[in-house]
């Protein structure tokens, strides 16, 4: 079983960052692939990014590409996304997800969820 905390949202203006983390309970971190998504009110979950094992592959949806950065430190068990140049329409409920079996952006590929974080973006 992995627990997964998030951290870090709040509310931003338009062109701000924040740096969300995700801390895993899993001794085993290293053997996960994780991802972060998000939600949006009325809209289905959303992939947003997501990191190898090793840290050495990662992937983002086209409209975060340049903007955000998903990074893992498997020593301290977590992983972050940090967002730069933030804009109103990335307001959601972010939600850091774990998968033991794949290296996916399909949210049923993903074993574990946090209980997620809101991030809202003023214009």
């Amino acid at each position: 079983q992995v627990q997964l905390v998030e951290s870090g949202g709040g509310l931003v203006q338009a062109g701000g960052s924040l740096r969300l983390s995700c801390a895993a309970s899993a001794r085993t971190f290293s053997s996960y692939t994780m991802g972060w998504f998000r939600q949006a009110p009325g809209k289905e979950r959303e992939f947003v990014a997501t990191i190898s094992r090793n840290g050495g592959n990662t992937d983002y949806v086209g409209s975060v590409k340049g903007r955000f950065t998903i990074s893992r430190d498997n020593a301290k068990t977590t992983v972050y996304l940090q967002m730069n140049s933030l804009k109103p329409e990335d307001t959601a409920v972010y939600y850091c997800a774990a998968s033991s079996d794949y290296y996916s952006g399909l949210p049923m590929d993903y074993n574990y969820w946090g209980q997620g974080t809101q991030v809202t973006v003023s214009s």
